[in-house]
């Protein structure tokens, strides 16, 4: 898309630090980092969100981003590593072109990725599960 700045980064046409390139992906380092080493993989095919790749695409990409991970793991040295998608505004996605975003944690890094997270009623569990595979 002509106004999609992922597709630009990956056509060449905004500079970025590629950590990884292949014929479809790049693994650039996040300009607005929460973590040394935030990394946003990125398909060089443009689609909006998870769900306008196909599975064979997201298939794909899931190997870019495990090879990523594993590059941020061995040359940076982790205690952990966060993997993180958004889908749509309300999610959190602020650029409409799918991406993951690779985390490195590191002990006492002072990352926030909170949720709150209550104890579930089994009932109402129960309920939502027989909704979800009907």
């Amino acid at each position: 898309m002509a106004d999609c700045i992922f597709c630009k980064i990956a056509a060449g046409e905004i500079p970025s630090h590629k950590v990884y390139e292949d014929e479809t992906c790049i693994a650039i380092l996040d300009v607005c980092p929460v973590a040394k080493g935030h990394t946003l993989i990125i398909p060089k095919k443009h689609a909006e969100n998870l769900f306008a790749l196909s599975e064979e695409e997201a298939s794909e990409i899931m190997k870019r981003v495990h090879h990523v991970a594993g590059q941020l793991k061995e040359r940076l040295h982790p205690d952990g590593l966060n993997l993180v998608q958004n889908n749509g505004e309300a999610a959190g996605q602020t650029v409409m072109h799918f991406h993951m975003h690779a985390i490195p944690r590191f002990a006492n890094d002072d990352v926030k990725i909170n949720w709150h997270m209550p104890q579930a009623d089994q009932e109402v569990l129960s309920a939502l599960c027989k909704e979800i595979t009907a």
